[in-house]
């Protein structure tokens, strides 16, 4: 999100889509586990259409390919990527994107860490832990808030990447700056599903209920 807000803040960019990969399925998002229907309204209310593409981890790139072929045709130019320091990632981006003739932006690459927090709490966003790796994090973190408290604690956990770069936690963010509303969830249930804790989401009830 700190990527997008940063490119939407720059006058000759336009923000036309997001793109979101789903499972197989297409109920949730790969990573994040997060409902198809609750991203729709992220996006509905950020005022900005999202396209989702369902795929497995084996077809992920030829199915992240087709969707930048249709964002092509509707006139996108680049993409825009919140990668920090993973090189290997930004590797695979670079080569996608090359093949596909579209453009990579990587606003947030090689930032502290800190700052990055900073910034985006200073700016507004509401943000919690919506998963995490269960060999590093328990799952007394999920539904945790990003907000300055949480900074502290990360800092008392230096083993922990403290934006989760390395996949030791995801989160959702469901109000901010560019949003029109607070995006409308609940969710109590912990999963424990492949070494990760996940927060199980709903969409269209008030957030309140889950504090």
């Amino acid at each position: 999100m700190l990527a997008c807000y940063r490119i939407m803040r720059q006058p000759e960019i336009e923000v036309a889509f997001l793109l979101n990969m789903l499972t197989e399925t297409g109920e949730c998002s790969l990573s994040h586990c997060l409902p198809a229907d609750l991203l729709q309204d992220q996006a509905k209310a950020l005022g900005i259409p999202i396209l989702q593409r369902s795929a497995s981890r084996k077809e992920y790139e030829g199915e992240f390919k087709k969707a930048i072929v249709y964002l092509k045709q509707l006139g996108i130019k680049a993409g825009v990527f919140g990668d920090i320091d993973l090189q290997p990632h930004r590797d695979w981006i670079e080569r996608v994107c090359r093949e596909m003739e579209i453009t990579p932006l990587f606003p947030l690459w090689d930032e502290k860490r800190e700052s990055m927090l900073e910034e985006f709490i200073a700016a507004g966003f509401k943000s919690r832990i919506v998963v995490t790796d269960a060999t590093v994090l328990g799952e007394e973190w999920l539904g945790c808030e990003i907000d300055k408290d949480f900074i502290k604690k990360m800092k008392a956990l230096p083993h922990i990447d403290a934006c989760g770069e390395k996949g030791e936690f995801h989160t959702f963010v469901y109000d901010g700056p560019g949003f029109k509303s607070p995006v409308a969830f609940h969710g109590q249930e912990h999963r424990l599903i492949e070494k990760h804790w996940v927060l199980n989401l709903s969409a269209g009830i008030g957030q309140e209920a889950q504090k």
